[in-house]
Formats: structure tokens, C-alpha cells, sequence
């Protein structure tokens, strides 16, 4: 079974056994977005055609903000676009995105994930929190370590989402961010990097 045939949140939360919250979890950390960026998305979203499809959505609303987080952190983590992940036959699948460990050999190896995002395909983020709950699911078994919180974004370009995998509890923050609020946004997401970073220092600490 892959990712997109998991249709409801609450099939996956029976599938595998995890428990489903709610809980403001996400403290916003101020992320100093440039000027250029403000301006660009700006210009794309007046001028251009940004969401006639789903490539075009990943490519030029979401992509873009998480790669400038990215940049931030890029001495650790590597951001992959739609890499393979694969557990088993349940869970298989290619992600939109994953931010996974810089691995000691190099760029191209694949690591361990940390955070997924998956796109809320015509709006629905019920079918998105699906998979991308699938997703962290198989992240935290490939990692083998389910003290690590797995954080996962649904998001639909406008609207982002955010939810954290502990052991076999899953919640989903109460508050939803927008790209029409940037800041905000990415202050969300600069926490769910930062989150990620300190998590790895510590694996680090002990290995």
C-alpha cells in the first residue's frame, strides 16, 4: 500500500495503532525573512499563475519558503524533493518533501528523516494529513529510534499545517499558519527546523 491510498487520518490512526491530539505545540521563532524573498513571492503571486496545478503549487508556494529555512540549516540537514521512502509494502511512497539528515558520506546518501511535507491535493488536507501521517509513521520506524518526534506540513500552497509524531501519540497543532501572514509562517516552520536541529545534536551526543 502506498502513501496516497491512505484516505482518512483516522484509517492510519487504527492502521498503526497511534494515538490522535490536539495542542498547541509549535512555539513561532522569529526567522528573518530577506527583502528579494517578500518581493518575489509577491510579484509571482500577482503577475504569475502560481496554483493552476499541483507542480505548480509545490514549485512556486511551498518549495520556496522551506528551502529559505533550509539555507539556515543546511550544515546539517539536506532537503529532498519527492525521495523515495520506503518501510515496507504498507508504507512506500514519495513524499513532496523531507528534511533528513546531512548524511557523514555525503550529500546524495539519503539519511534519516526528520520532518515530511505533503501537499493537500485540491484542498484536502483530511487525505493529506493521511498520508503524511503514513509518512512520519515510516520515518520513525526507519529510524528506529521512536523517542525522536517526527514532525510533518500539509499544506495547499495558502494554508500550512503543522502536526509532531512522538512514539505512538500523533498531534496536530491547533493553529493553522497562511503565506498571506509571512512572518508567522515562517516563524512556524523555523521552529520545526529548530526542533529538528536539537533533536540531531542530541543523537549526536550520545552516539
Amino acid at each position: 500500500m502506498s502513501y496516497p491510498q491512505f484516505k482518512a487520518i483516522g484509517e492510519v490512526l487504527q492502521e498503526f495503532q497511534v494515538r490522535y491530539t490536539e495542542a498547541e505545540f509549535v512555539e513561532p521563532l522569529s526567522f528573518p525573512v530577506s527583502d528579494y524573498f517578500r518581493a518575489d513571492l509577491q510579484l509571482m503571486m500577482r503577475e504569475g499563475v502560481v496554483n493552476n496545478s499541483e507542480f505548480a503549487i509545490c514549485e512556486n508556494l511551498i518549495y520556496p519558503v522551506l528551502k529559505e529555512v533550509w539555507k539556515h540549516y543546511r550544515q546539517n540537514f539536506i532537503l529532498w524533493s519527492h525521495q523515495s521512502l520506503t518501510f515496507d509494502n504498507r508504507l512506500s511512497g514519495f513524499p513532496e518533501y523531507i528534511l533528513a539528515r546531512r548524511s557523514p558520506l555525503g550529500k546524495v546518501v539519503f539519511d534519516k528523516p526528520y520532518l515530511l511535507l505533503v501537499e493537500a491535493k485540491q484542498d484536502n488536507f483530511e487525505e493529506g494529513w493521511a498520508q503524511c501521517l503514513a509518512e512520519m509513521i515510516a520515518a520513525q520506524k526507519l529510524n528506529e529510534a521512536p523517542e525522536v518526534t517526527i514532525f510533518g506540513i500539509v499544506s495547499n500552497g495558502d494554508r500550512w499545517q503543522f502536526g509532531q509524531l512522538q512514539s505512538e501519540v500523533f498531534t496536530r497543532n491547533i493553529t493553522f499558519y497562511t503565506i498571506q501572514e509571512l512572518d508567522a509562517l515562517f516563524a512556524a516552520v523555523n521552529y520545526l527546523f529548530q526542533q529538528c536541529e536539537i533533536q540531531l545534536a542530541n543523537y549526536l551526543a550520545i552516539a
